[in-house]
């Protein structure tokens, strides 16, 4: 063997001695949290073990949007209740922190879904494109918000006080303490910026750290949030009411077929295309210039007899209704209506708003006419939803002037919480907050064409990542005009998403494709 050949192995030995070296080391780390205490805060800690890089643990409910073959770097994996106690479907707060050996710093918080109660992995790829935050070195934390449900909707635990009161606000605060504080107890030092992602409850809870914990979080990502729960379930039921009112019934009132057939709802979407898709320069089956899309359902009705060309005016009066989102007898908006767009006949476990069999969160079909100014008013009264309530909340000065960046997206086929909502509460920030301009200094709205509730839907791009817009925007001070976004409805296609109000126009030439030879337009 040459003296050089030598020498590179003595090397290859030593680094690989080393690694087992910070292996062990690692090892020995995490095996102390077992230990970890907080002055002020109970905790009981029920896992604290290093985890080998591989690929990531099922999600407890799959998102058609999550990325595959992803392998996660060795990191250290704690598990503990903070407050735990004997109470109705609780026990305290459950937590998880994930501390890679690669860490970079940085802190996520990862948010829930559905009514939580579930400890999810914490992994961090909300928005994340292909790569999780997790794979990216950043430590992440996930919770159960403070209960634990028997499925993704189980409301018992409202039941408890104070699991009400953690599920509504308390938890944030409560888990980003602890996971802050297990951050720096590791790594001997604490996190340099910390971020929080999430869609539907977890877009949510999104809102609620920028709004309720502008001290603890650097920037935010909210998808789809849930934040008029009880106003968005009555848009849902209002949509299924109005079409199911036309529906063929049996003699006892229940609908024996649908109210739209496949060449029906076929028809809508081919005349939807026909009038929206070329507002942004292309015709491709997407709709991205949401203002130029004046679709009208009158345009569908027949003149003459029944046709697969045509709908009955029962059927236009019925979209014309649903979509316009519910009205009390006064005629006051309950709730904001819902985009005409790609995704509305998309199938699977969130149905688009033109299949309106039982869904997930609502299995049972609505009575063919409701008392909508009852429900109204008691959504308004849920001392619950108060507590929680985003929607309403929109001073954000000590977010925005510590830096903070609060980013939102939104499907505009999400048939569970109308996209518009989510722009009426952005247009609302805007006006208490010195006006659009100021507040793009630090927050921006993407819309999705075509993409259900967090992901999906039959003519979408709905990867992206929104987490490198973020913390290249609050640690860089670079401002995303837009993202790139691709997905499996269109192999091989990118798109740009352009910040709100902008929508991506195509330039007129260059490939169809790719995603330069588009431009943000107003």
């Amino acid at each position: 063997m040459s003296f050089a050949a030598k020498i590179l192995t003595l090397v290859s030995m030593s680094l690989f001695t080393i690694a087992l070296a910070d292996t062990a080391c690692a090892a020995d780390r995490c095996d102390e949290l077992k230990n970890f205490t907080l002055s002020g805060t109970a905790i009981t800690i029920t896992r604290a073990e290093e985890v080998a890089a591989g690929p990531p643990p099922p999600p407890p409910t799959p998102n058609p949007a999550s990325p595959s073959n992803i392998t996660l770097p060795a990191h250290c994996l704690v598990e503990g209740t903070i407050n735990p106690r004997k109470g109705t479907s609780t026990s305290g707060i459950g937590f998880a922190v994930a501390l890679p050996d690669n860490w970079t710093g940085q802190f996520l918080f990862q948010g829930g879904g559905g009514l939580d109660g579930v400890l999810s992995p914490p992994i961090g790829a909300n928005a994340a494109g292909n790569m999780p935050a997790l794979a990216r070195g950043m430590a992440v934390a996930s919770t159960d918000s403070g209960h634990q449900s028997k499925g993704g909707f189980d409301a018992s635990f409202f039941a408890d006080q104070q699991a009400t009161l953690d599920f509504e606000y308390n938890s944030i605060g409560k888990v980003t303490e602890v996971a802050k504080a297990v951050i720096a107890a590791y790594y001997s030092k604490p996190a340099t910026h910390s971020y929080f992602a999430g869609c539907s409850m977890g877009g949510r809870e999104a809102m609620i750290a920028a709004q309720r914990f502008p001290l603890e979080f650097d920037g935010a990502i909210s998808g789809d949030p849930a934040m008029h729960v009880g106003f968005s379930g009555i848009g849902d039921r209002w949509v299924r009411t109005a079409l199911l009112a036309i529906a063929p019934k049996d003699d006892k009132g229940n609908p024996v077929s649908a109210p739209f057939s496949e060449s029906d709802k076929e028809l809508v979407i081919s005349k939807l295309l026909d009038a929206c898709d070329d507002r942004d320069g292309l015709k491709d089956g997407m709709i991205f210039n949401r203002k130029a899309c004046k679709f009208e359902p009158k345009a569908l009705q027949c003149t003459g007899p029944k046709t697969d060309t045509c709908l009955l005016p029962e059927q236009v009066g019925a979209l014309d209704k649903a979509f316009a989102g519910p009205r009390g007898s006064d005629g006051h908006q309950i709730y904001p209506g819902f985009f005409y767009d790609t995704g509305i006949t998309a199938k699977g476990f969130i149905g688009g708003l033109l299949e309106v069999g039982p869904g997930p969160a609502d299995p049972s079909l609505p009575a063919e006419t409701l008392d909508f100014d009852k429900q109204a008013a008691e959504a308004s009264a849920n001392p619950a939803a108060q507590i929680g309530d985003t929607a309403n909340w929109t001073n954000m000065s000590t977010f925005a002037a510590r830096g903070g960046k609060l980013i939102f997206y939104h499907g505009t086929s999400d048939p569970w919480f109308s996209a518009e909502d989510t722009i009426q509460y952005y247009e609302r920030m805007e006006s208490a907050n010195g006006g659009d301009k100021a507040v793009q200094n630090w927050s921006r709205a993407f819309l999705v064409p075509g993409m259900g509730h967090c992901g999906g839907g039959n003519a979408t791009l709905d990867r992206f990542d929104l987490l490198t817009a973020l913390t290249n925007w609050a640690e860089k001070g670079k401002a995303p005009e837009s993202v790139i976004a691709t997905g499996k409805a269109f192999p091989g296609r990118a798109r740009p998403l352009c910040a709100y109000p902008k929508y991506a126009h195509y330039k007129g030439s260059g490939n169809k494709d790719d995603a330069k030879n588009f431009r943000c337009k107003d």
